[in-house]
């Protein structure tokens, strides 16, 4: 057995999910890549993979030397570019995955300006409002807004936002300013499903924890609707600080109760690599952590 070749082989699967994908990617065919991880799992004398008639997921051991083969991998790609005179030189696909909003707004200008500086790396983009699972849906990066669950991930602290409730000069002016989380049974609420499945707002009043629970109006699945619907006068919206800088900058939203917000989220870059990551990963990360932790409305 090649070794090396199965280790990439069984990388290949993890990362796409399945054995039918990671042929395709290989350019092999299934039966040689289920035969492959087979004599892999029978050469270390352990299941790597839980297989299911919808899924293949790599067991705890087979995740831990996913991470190793990945490692491995990396510095004999690195040692060999070394050794070509490109070590400095990041090629191949990047895969990264944002939140919506954050992705258009902040991430998407940060790859722009990676595909300018490096021409031989192509980027993929998957940006959805949910946690992406790098290791399940093959991705190098990540940005995650909240606290993080313990992980054998790497995260690098790139900045703070807030979670405001916002509303127009308009509304206001009609319906009046809420002064506590207890005005706003007078008011007409916007909510955001995409971000929680709870009716619910969470506040803080002097380091106590203070949820409040509410019947909204108008309720959407994406923060620019959410957004809109607030800038257009119907009612209150809470939302992430950074998502509506340019509507406080121009005066069509004003932010309210910030003496109720709860502490501000941690915003971080997460990817599967340490210090070894590959070169492309590694000169997206230090051109992100810089733009990102250099932007005054991720800050707060």
């Amino acid at each position: 057995m090649d070794l090396m070749q199965a280790m990439k082989t069984y990388v290949a699967v993890v990362e796409s999910g399945g054995f039918t994908p990671a042929a395709r990617k290989l350019d092999v065919s299934l039966s040689v890549v289920s035969r492959v991880v087979t004599e892999l799992e029978t050469h270390l004398g352990v299941r790597l993979l839980t297989r299911t008639t919808r899924v293949v997921r790599p067991t705890d051991t087979g995740a831990a030397y996913f991470e190793n083969c990945k490692r491995i991998l990396g510095e004999i790609e690195d040692a060999e570019l070394a050794a070509a005179g490109a070590h400095a030189t990041p090629r191949g696909q990047l895969a990264v995955t944002a939140p919506v909003l954050f992705g258009a707004r902040h991430v998407t200008p940060i790859v722009v300006e990676y595909l300018r500086r490096y021409p031989e790396v192509d980027v993929n983009c998957l940006l959805l409002d949910r946690n992406v699972n790098l290791i399940e849906e093959g991705m190098d990066v990540g940005v995650r807004i909240g606290e993080l669950p313990d992980s054998t991930l790497r995260a690098i602290p790139v900045g703070r936002v807030r979670r405001v409730v916002c509303a127009a000069p308009s509304y206001l002016e009609a319906h009046g300013l809420p002064r506590t989380p207890d005005d706003l049974a007078r008011h007409t609420l916007i909510q955001v499903t995409g971000i929680s499945t709870l009716p619910e707002w969470r506040f803080a009043h002097q380091g106590a924890p203070l949820p409040y629970r509410y019947a909204p109006r108008f309720a959407t699945t994406t923060n620019d609707s959410a957004i809109a619907a607030a800038t257009a006068g119907l009612g209150l919206a809470r939302v992430l600080s950074y998502q509506i800088t340019g509507e406080l900058r121009d005066g069509k939203l004003r932010v309210l109760l910030a003496d109720y917000e709860p502490p501000a989220a941690p915003i971080h870059l997460i990817h599967r690599e340490g210090r070894h990551a590959l070169r492309k990963v590694r000169a997206f990360l230090d051109l992100a952590v810089d733009r990102l932790r250099a932007d005054e409305s991720l800050n707060g």
